[in-house]
């Protein structure tokens, strides 16, 4: 009958008031859930591109640097834009590397907190973001027309590619690619702005390379169960590394030496780069000690964190900044 008001079915209570709000609550309490895990993501996804150790990039200013050229506005233009290339372009294979090497990291009693290897950000996004950050440092580098970074930039990829897939796990290779990434570095700077660089330069910036690597890997051989993650770590001896870090350190201090002394010594340069060997071999006798007790294994951490290490540097520095542009 059109007039009678329709009966609840048996059973059935009175429809809840505001039951259209209850509905839409579920709903509402899964999008802070999903923009929680974007978050979570994004910031595991930070962590796994390690900005700290963009540190290393800042090799870039060296070149420039030394040839008093840095105050020059093409000059930092074109050395910072070689360490934003530098920065994708080591995120990318520090991300590729850590999807290759999750299973071995998770034996390691420091790298099994890294984001890949904790479980914290999927292997697929690793290695996604890993491989844009890669191209987007290989088309950025094209679309600048600077042939000679460019060139210096693709030997770097091919060379930490090389290191990711194969030279980690030969010995003595191992350190010498990686210091080579160093060395690269402080090559791309004076290739962005057309600096030659002497042969003082690059021998020094090759034995501190081959110092710092040295040390990260005695460091990494100290720490219990490393030598488990790495095939070629299980090979070296602490007294191994020990020579090659003093002997790379005593050859670096010598060249630093026979570069500052070098030129007419009447010049007050000249007695600038002189007082600059003090600093020098202050920062060279502090990360001995510093490796001795076992915190090598970070070399950014410990420029970060060392107060005796970066006043000496700063004092470096300022002394090697003072002389080079009072020449």
């Amino acid at each position: 009958m059109s007039g009678t008001k329709p009966t609840a079915p048996h059973g059935a209570g009175p429809a809840p008031a505001g039951g259209g709000a209850q509905d839409a609550a579920p709903g509402r309490s899964r999008a802070p859930g999903r923009r929680r895990s974007a978050r979570s993501t994004a910031g595991a996804l930070l962590r796994a591109t390690r900005p700290k150790q963009w540190l290393k990039n800042l090799l870039v200013f060296a070149a420039p640097g030394t040839a008093g050229l840095l105050t020059e506005p093409r000059a930092l233009a074109w050395s910072a834009a070689a360490f934003v290339l530098f920065c994708a372009a080591s995120s990318g294979t520090y991300l590729l590397n850590d999807v290759r090497d999750a299973a071995r990291d998770r034996l390691h009693e420091r790298k099994r907190h890294r984001p890949v290897a904790a479980g914290r950000l999927s292997p697929a996004v690793a290695a996604g973001a890993g491989a844009v950050l890669l191209l987007a440092a290989a088309a950025s580098g094209a679309a600048t027309g600077n042939w000679p970074l460019l060139a210096v930039l693709a030997g770097y990829l091919v060379l930490t590619t090389a290191y990711t897939l194969v030279l980690k796990n030969v010995v003595v290779l191992d350190l010498v690619a990686v210091a080579g990434c160093h060395v690269l570095r402080a090559v791309a700077g004076g290739a962005a702005i057309g600096v030659p660089l002497t042969r003082w330069f690059l021998i020094v910036v090759c034995l501190g390379a081959l110092l710092v690597v040295t040390g990260k890997r005695e460091a990494e051989l100290r720490t219990p169960g490393a030598a488990r993650t790495r095939d070629a770590l299980g090979r070296y001896s602490l007294s191994y590394l020990a020579q090659v870090r003093t002997m790379a350190s005593a050859a670096m201090i010598v060249t630093y030496c026979l570069w500052a002394l070098d030129g007419p010594a009447a010049t007050t340069a000249a007695v600038v780069h002189g007082m600059s060997i003090v600093p020098f071999i202050l920062v060279v006798l502090r990360y001995h000690l510093l490796v001795d007790r076992g915190v090598g294994e970070e070399p950014e951490e410990i420029a970060l964190g060392d107060r005796p290490l970066q006043l000496s540097g700063a004092a470096l520095l300022a002394l090697i900044g003072l002389g080079v542009y009072l020449e």
